[in-house]
């Protein structure tokens, strides 16, 4: 099959996968091993105020990718080749299935409802409490003694931020660089999360993780207002509000990406979303009730299908498939010149 049919293929499977299958479970999921690699890590880093622990922190970052992408292209490459030199049709099949269900891991769609369903089921329940200890799960901040709107702001804020983080970026990089350019942001935005704090502990050995994450979400939070904005005009919302408000307010949130996405979804929808002490977006709005967070959702998956199914399709077709495929034969001819 020619090679932007495979693209397809790898593509919409990934999407279909991630619809109706879901998640890898937590114990045998790659970003679970990844986050005990780096406990592992940060357990022996004995210096922590030092130039010594911004280097060790860039280079853990280099030392996870290497593993990772390197134990994704072993395995893309030897099915590619493996499977082909029997049935060379088997072979490109079997390479599809594979690169879509790794490509899968790197990105979720479909989630979103998953974790915010049963917090939505608990507020409609009158169950307070259950709906706190759901939503710390998804978010950062302290939940006890929220009120039931501000659990369903949650909610929203949440599944607004992680478009760009779960969504966007994965898929940007994926359609860039194949494979390695979904792990190359997947390693950064989980190192983000781990390290990313300016505290003793973590200012200087997460130094690196963190603004290379920044670096790599600064065009795809930029632009995910104008996709927000298309999927709103879809569904029949207020589309029109989404890049005035994305471009005045962007600055309320401490990351300097996670502004853009959160503040044009609250546009569109019409809700506002406030994390007490630190940001109110979309003044005069009322705070989201369940079925704010359901629209929300709906929004988002629209959006990321979206940018799915244009963005992220014509560049791995065009460039990403073809890139993948070089590394792939770097890899191949490696282990073929080692055994």
């Amino acid at each position: 099959m020619p090679l932007w049919l495979d693209a397809i293929l790898i593509v919409v499977l990934a999407l279909l996968i991630d619809r109706y299958i879901g998640e890898v479970p937590n114990s045998v999921h790659p970003l679970r091993w990844m986050g005990n690699m780096l406990a592992a890590i940060d357990r022996h880093v004995r210096s922590r105020q030092s130039w010594k622990a911004t280097a060790a922190g860039f280079l853990s970052y280099l030392l996870v990718f290497a593993v990772f992408c390197g134990v994704g292209l072993c395995l893309t490459s030897l099915v590619r080749y493996g499977v082909s030199s029997v049935d060379p049709l088997a072979g490109e099949i079997c390479w599809i299935v594979l690169t879509a269900l790794l490509f899968k891991i790197n990105f979720a769609i479909f989630s979103f409802r998953k974790h915010t369903g049963p917090i939505c089921e608990d507020l409609e329940k009158g169950d307070l409490e259950s709906a706190d200890a759901r939503v710390q799960m998804i978010v950062s901040r302290d939940t006890r003694g929220m009120d039931a709107e501000h659990v369903a702001s949650s909610c929203c804020e949440t599944v607004t931020e992680n478009l760009v983080d779960s969504v966007y970026s994965p898929l940007l990089y994926f359609g860039i660089l194949g494979l390695p350019g979904a792990v190359m942001f997947r390693c950064a935005n989980l190192m983000d999360a781990m390290w990313g704090y300016l505290n003793e502990r973590y200012a200087n050995i997460g130094h690196f993780p963190a603004r290379f994450d920044d670096v790599l979400g600064f065009v795809t939070s930029r632009v995910s207002p104008y996709f927000i904005a298309l999927a709103g005009m879809m569904l029949g919302m207020d589309w029109r509000a989404a890049v005035p408000a994305a471009k005045k307010d962007h600055r309320m949130t401490p990351s300097p990406n996670s502004g853009w996405s959160m503040t044009a979804a609250a546009a569109v929808l019409g809700i506002g979303m406030e994390k007490r002490g630190v940001y109110f977006m979309n003044p005069g709005h009322p705070l989201p009730t369940t079925d704010d967070v359901r629209r929300c959702c709906r929004l988002i998956e629209l959006a990321s299908m979206i940018f799915l199914l244009t963005v992220c399709l014509i560049l791995y077709g065009t460039i990403g498939i073809g890139v993948q495929l070089w590394c792939e034969d770097a890899v191949f001819g490696f282990w073929g010149s080692v055994f």
